[in-house]
C-alpha cells in the first residue's frame, strides 16, 4: 500500500477545517490553528464572545440588511477564528512568537472560501508576532502569505487614505 500521508500544510489545514465547524455563524464558518515548532498551540473559530448571544439563535443582522461579506464588522458581534485563535494562546499562557497560522473556512453552503484575514485581524497577526500564514484556497491548495508582506501594504494603504484625505480637505 502506497504512502497517502499528506503534507504537513495540508494537514494543519485539515485541522482548521475541523476547528471551523465549531464556529456558530450562520453565513461563513471558519477555524484557525497556531503552530509553533511543528506543535499546535492554539485553535479558534469565528464566533461571539463568550457569553454573548450567537446569530444561530436569534437571526443575524447582516443577513437582514442584507450586507456583503467582508464589510460591516461593527454589526457583527463574532471574534474572528485568527483573533481566538491568538486569545486562546494568550489565555492557556502558549507563546505563538514565531508560529504559523493556518486558516480554512466554509460559506453558508458548505463550500470552501479562501480565508484571507481581514486587515484588524492582519494587525493582530502583525503584533502577536506570527511569521507565516497559510490559507486554504477555495480550490483546495494551500496558499502561504509572509507576515512582512502585510506590514507593508497596511503602511502603504494608510499613507494613501491619508494623502486622500488632506487632498479632500
Amino acid at each position: 500500500m502506497k504512502n497517502q500521508r499528506p503534507k504537513k500544510e495540508i494537514y494543519y489545514l485539515e485541522i482548521a477545517k475541523t476547528v471551523s465547524l465549531r464556529s456558530p455563524c450562520i453565513r461563513r464558518k471558519y477555524g484557525a490553528i497556531i503552530v509553533k515548532d511543528d506543535v499546535i498551540v492554539s485553535t479558534g473559530y469565528n464566533g461571539t464572545a463568550r457569553g454573548v448571544v450567537n446569530c444561530f439563535e436569534v437571526g443575524c443582522i447582516k443577513d437582514i440588511l442584507n450586507l456583503p461579506h467582508g464589510k460591516a464588522y461593527d454589526e457583527c458581534p463574532a471574534v474572528h477564528a485568527e483573533e481566538n485563535a491568538i486569545i486562546n494562546a494568550a489565555r492557556s499562557g502558549s507563546s505563538v512568537l514565531g508560529g504559523t497560522l493556518f486558516i480554512a473556512g466554509f460559506d453558508k453552503d458548505g463550500n470552501l472560501v479562501e480565508a484571507i484575514p481581514c486587515n484588524r485581524c492582519k494587525r493582530a497577526i502583525i503584533n502577536a508576532g506570527i511569521e507565516k500564514v497559510i490559507i486554504l484556497k477555495s480550490s483546495g491548495k494551500a496558499k502561504k502569505i509572509d507576515v512582512k508582506d502585510w506590514i507593508k501594504e497596511d503602511s502603504k494603504r494608510y499613507l494613501q487614505r491619508l494623502k486622500e484625505t488632506k487632498n479632500e480637505n
